[in-house]
């Protein structure tokens, strides 16, 4: 899978490359992602969310007319993305589920990963779904 990585701090782009195993195509940028950099999503299936870049409502849609699909966040959190819009255009989302193995960098960018495997295989994500779509709240079992 094509995915694009915004905002990634030095140690998760470490770990995120380790847990990647050259299996997904990703591309790795310093900067956040704004309207200004926007256009690097171009070409891309997934887009990685760190460090809490916010996702508005604009922002989903012009990363959908670029050909993003998914977004996978690297927190449990998902108060920084709009999830209505990301539903309302199609898109598939992923957190990491929050439990105690997961605190740690390495354990968040195995489950980024794990996230990417399972869209690349056309599987629901399990408990990291965080879709709006009505078949979500099933696959959360």
């Amino acid at each position: 899978m094509k995915a694009i990585a915004y905002n990634i701090k030095p140690d998760e782009k470490e770990w995120l490359v380790l847990a990647n195993y050259k299996k997904h195509d990703i591309t790795i940028i310093a900067n956040s992602l704004t309207a200004d950099t926007l256009s690097f999503a171009t070409g891309k299936e997934a887009l990685l969310v760190f460090n809490n870049d916010e996702l508005s409502s604009d922002m989903i849609l012009g990363l959908r007319s670029l050909g993003i699909k998914y977004i996978a966040t690297s927190s449990s959190q998902t108060d920084h993305l709009d999830l209505n819009a990301a539903g309302l255009a199609g898109m598939k989302v992923a957190n990491v589920p929050l439990e105690a193995d997961q605190a740690d960098t390495k354990a968040r960018m195995e489950q980024v990963i794990k996230n990417l495997d399972q869209w690349a295989a056309g599987k629901c994500v399990g408990k990291a779904c965080c879709c709006q779509s009505e078949c979500a709240t099933t696959k959360k079992l």
